[in-house]
Parts: structure tokens; sequence; C-alpha cells
């Protein structure tokens, strides 16, 4: 099975995110993971919002972009500018997709603030990934 791959610096919210909504729409395709620069842990915003919408990322943990050196992917998909400007180059055919998104961690306030950041950037990262995820539709190009 290919594989992809989602960078973020801290591996802690957009790229976490990112990897459950790409496991859920291409899954059955593609082994999905995710890693950082600069690992942290996974946000609790991030597994709360995704939980939101019957994603569960619980269980997800934040992992240095070295445990994948020398893995071959079919795309590497960067979601925050910093790991863009960053990103090692991987072996194999990968294609190198970049998707920015504002932090959501950098957004200070009170409790729902934080998690109205966190919807709209998860909001944000679904609606790329519906589109990602339809150029592997059998029906992809086609007009209706």
């Amino acid at each position: 099975m290919e594989k992809i791959l989602v960078l973020c610096t801290g591996n802690s919210a957009r790229s976490q995110m990112a990897e459950g909504l790409l496991r859920a729409a291409v899954g059955d395709r593609f082994a999905i993971h995710s890693a950082g620069s600069k690992p942290s842990h996974v946000r609790p915003e991030a597994i709360a919002v995704m939980r939101e919408i019957g994603i569960d990322i619980s269980g997800h943990r934040s992992k240095h972009l070295d445990e994948f050196l020398g893995t071959e992917f079919r795309y590497v998909i960067t979601v925050c500018d910093n790991a863009a400007e960053t990103c090692p180059v991987f072996p194999g055919i990968a294609e190198r997709i970049h998707w920015s998104f504002e932090d959501p961690a950098a957004v200070e306030g009170d409790e729902e603030t934080r998690l109205g950041a966190f919807r709209r950037i998860r909001d944000q990262i679904a609606e790329r990934v519906r589109a990602f995820a339809s150029t592997f539709a059998p029906d992809a190009g086609r007009k209706h």
C-alpha cells in the first residue's frame, strides 16, 4: 500500500487533524502518517474537535520526522509554512504538496475561542482533503 506523510512543525494539531481526515477519506487506498520537525504532544483541542465529527485521534502521538526518513511515500503533504521550508527529501516518487493553514494552537483566549480556531482550521483541512480525495474517485473528472 502506498503511503502519505503529513508534516507540520509540532505534529500537535494541523498535521494530526489532517492525518485523521485523510485516513477517513482515503485510508482504504493509502497508509497515512504524520510527523513534525519539533514534535510535542497532540493538542486536546484537536482531539475534541475531531471527535465532534466522529474521528478519534486520541490514540495519536506526536512523532519526529526522523522516524520516517528512508521510507518511501507517494505524497508528502506539508500543512504549515515552516514545515514546507524545512521538509527533507524523501526517497522514491514522493509528490510534495503544500497546504498552508494558520496554527490554531497559537490562538489565545478562553476555551471556546481556542476550540473555535481549531474547528475553523479542521474545516479548512477537511475541504482540502475532500478535494484531494476526489482525484481518486472512479468518476473523478467526469461532469455530473
